[in-house]
């Protein structure tokens, strides 16, 4: 198992060693600390840490602030800071960076340790939410090619997909045909639970089902053929509601 890499960025070395001892004591791998904003980007750069510990006032130009800044902008780890007696001007400009955690000098391991285990823990459910969000938006769409790129189609608003030989024309609520390659086969298990195919060549949206008779259903107006081999299936599902 990797150990999870610390950078540690801090311009007092007697803090900055103390800081190394303690994040090697955790089980973690302290990085060579950094006493500079240009040092810790090129750190950055060469070993991929998962999570930092920044002190506000560094060195140069540029400081702790700022690295925070380029963090959250580009390399996306979480980061805790490192604060003495900075000023509220300084605090509040800190704050915008959504810091994991402040600790005022001097600390302890135990606090050190808290606020380690809290941006990491915090930072992998943001990562795991925004997979989710990720996953439905792309499990409850299609996305059909277009003139300019992609154009996305809401499971909610297709109608009916219709197969014709290697393509589907996928049918939406405007009455907009989106032409697709490929079978409907391929499209059964992609679709949400709200689809069926109820024949061989067609799947609809049961969310349109208006009415059913014994050759047809109609969906939104439109009919739409049932095979022999799908009406139980059909009819399976209408009685479940």
């Amino acid at each position: 198992m990797k150990l999870v890499k610390v950078l540690i960025v801090e311009d007092e070395m007697i803090i900055a060693n103390s800081i190394v001892d303690a994040v090697e004591s955790f089980n973690y791998e302290a990085l060579e600390p950094e006493v500079t904003f240009t040092g810790a980007i090129k750190s950055i750069e060469q070993e991929k840490p998962c999570v930092g510990i920044f002190d506000i006032n560094l060195s140069g130009k540029k400081n702790g602030i700022d690295l925070a800044k380029k963090v959250q902008e580009k390399y996306k780890f979480p980061f805790v800071f490192l604060t003495s007696n900075s000023g509220r001007l300084t605090l509040d400009e800190a704050k915008l960076t959504e810091p994991s955690a402040f600790l005022v000098k001097p600390f302890n391991n135990h606090e050190l340790y808290a606020a380690l285990e809290l941006a990491l823990y915090n930072h992998s459910q943001k990562k795991e939410k925004e997979k989710l969000k990720i996953n439905y938006i792309i499990e409850n769409a299609l996305f059909v090619k277009s003139t300019n790129g992609y154009l996305r189609v809401n499971y909610d608003d297709i109608l009916y997909l219709k197969s014709d030989d290697v393509y589907i024309d996928i049918v939406d609520v405007n009455d907009k045909t989106h032409v697709v390659r490929g079978t409907i086969s391929d499209y059964v298990e992609r679709l949400g639970t709200d689809f069926l195919r109820i024949h061989r060549g067609y799947i609809v949206n049961l969310q349109y089902l208006e009415k059913i008779d014994i050759l047809n259903a109609t969906i939104a107006g439109r009919k739409i053929p049932i095979g022999n081999k799908y009406k139980d299936n059909l009819m399976r599902r209408i009685q479940k509601g």
